[in-house]
């Protein structure tokens, strides 16, 4: 683990490999799991307020998910997650030429809305972790739909932090981003002493 600020990162963010391969995995992260994708109260509030600007996007299935069951749901954990359809994918969810994809993220790509997508979508495989003292974790999570990703990552020689640039950009700024690439020439340095 490494401190940085108020955040303490996983090492293995900055040493192992990572980088999407849609073409293995079809996008399927947005359809298995025990739940919808973490959500805070205020993109809860942003996916209610843009939804006429991503509905177009939707599925059928995920306009009926999201009118029954709201713009988030309260997981068995007390989490707030995006609705599913069936227990299954991501209310959001669509599919375009066999590839599971975001509706929210198509119409954001399309200038139609300013919100991309929840910023846990974003970051995955991090998976933040907040303490009481106000300290945040950023873990890797590894499941086993993203081999084909570790793979690719290895691959390229591109470790999950870099593969997730614009992310971690976009959730805690660009000198935290330096500062991760500061602690992985660190770290190269360490092995190679």
């Amino acid at each position: 683990m490494i401190e940085i600020d108020d955040k303490i990162v996983s090492a293995d963010l900055l040493r192992e490999g990572f980088l999407c391969d849609l073409g293995r995995c079809k996008g399927i992260c947005c359809v298995e799991g025990n739940a919808g994708a973490p959500l805070d109260l205020e993109e809860a509030d942003i996916l209610e307020r843009e939804y006429p600007n991503y509905r177009p996007y939707m599925t059928p299935a995920g306009i009926e998910a999201v009118e029954r069951q709201g713009f988030m749901v309260v997981d068995e954990e007390g989490d707030y997650t995006t609705p599913l359809v069936d227990d299954a994918e991501c209310a959001y969810a669509y599919v375009e030429n066999g590839v599971t994809l975001c509706a929210v993220e198509k119409a954001w790509a399309e200038g139609r809305t300013t919100f991309r997508k929840p910023i846990s979508c974003h970051l995955y495989p991090i998976r933040l972790m907040p303490f009481s003292n106000g300290t945040i974790g950023l873990n890797y999570h590894r499941w086993s739909i993203c081999e084909g990703a570790r793979a690719c990552g290895a691959r390229a020689g591109v470790p999950v932090y870099r593969a997730l640039r614009e992310a971690i950009v976009r959730r805690f700024g660009e000198a935290f981003y330096h500062q991760l690439e500061e602690a992985e020439a660190l770290l190269k340095q360490t092995k190679q002493a």
